[in-house]
């Protein structure tokens, strides 16, 4: 009887303990969610790129928290950002140290390191980051990352207002290449066969870019071997166990 009751007493324990943490990371969501960036912020952002409107501006602070979800809803796996000007946003949030710090530890209940920009080539590790970003964009906006008809927003802006530096990626860039366009980074990329993760299908494709960073908080990024013309992607990552 001792031992049945044993066993009732740490299923109900694993029990509770699955609602709390679905409960936290839904709490967490809905603080990343609705956080109010710390005033000035976006003028900062304004002084960097004077072209975009203030409208603009609230709708790279929107993708910005549409890429904290992702690390949040990846289980804090190393991510990639794919968006030129939502990283610029990042690092300049980041310069509100204590405002960053207070926000990570709320939304994460960790720190969210971040690392310089980086062209990656064939690291399967390394490409994995871009891949998983694409994947829980996409689902946070209802999109089939493996199917998709339309980019999420993380990956929409930088060719929306035309970025100098940015990066361009399209929902099918079958008819672009066909042209010759290497330029492009395509949602097709993110998908398939290949990927180490067992638990996500991220795809196996060479056009990806970006850089993260791993549990020890070093630099998990490569040269470009894998021959793609005009740059492999790019941007900057952050997060990772």
């Amino acid at each position: 009887m001792s031992i049945l009751l044993s066993i009732l007493v740490l299923v109900l324990a694993v029990s509770l303990l699955v609602v709390w943490i679905r409960w936290r990371r839904a709490a967490q969501a809905d603080y990343i969610r609705s956080y109010m960036f710390p005033p000035g912020l976006l003028e900062r952002l304004h002084k960097q790129r004077p072209d975009l409107a203030l409208k603009d501006q609230q709708l790279v602070a929107r993708a910005l928290r549409q890429f904290f979800l992702v690390y949040l809803k990846s289980g804090f796996k190393h991510i990639s950002m794919p968006s030129q000007v939502v990283d610029d946003l990042w690092h300049e949030f980041i310069l509100y140290t204590k405002n960053y710090e207070q926000f990570c530890t709320k939304a994460f209940g960790r720190y969210m390191h971040h690392t310089p920009a980086a062209v990656l080539g064939a690291s399967q590790r390394s490409n994995e980051g871009l891949r998983r970003t694409w994947w829980f964009a996409c689902l946070e906006e209802n999109i089939n990352p493996r199917r998709a008809t339309r980019l999420p927003l993380l990956f929409a802006l930088d060719a929306k207002w035309n970025i100098a530096d940015g990066f361009r990626y399209e929902p099918n860039c079958s008819a672009l290449r066909s042209n010759g366009d290497g330029t492009v980074y395509c949602g097709g990329d993110f998908y398939g066969a290949g990927s180490s993760d067992t638990s996500y299908d991220f795809g196996d494709g060479q056009h990806t870019g970006g850089s993260s960073i791993d549990s020890n908080g070093g630099s998990d990024s490569g040269g470009d071997s894998s021959g793609c013309s005009g740059g492999c992607g790019g941007g900057c990552g952050g997060g990772g166990d």
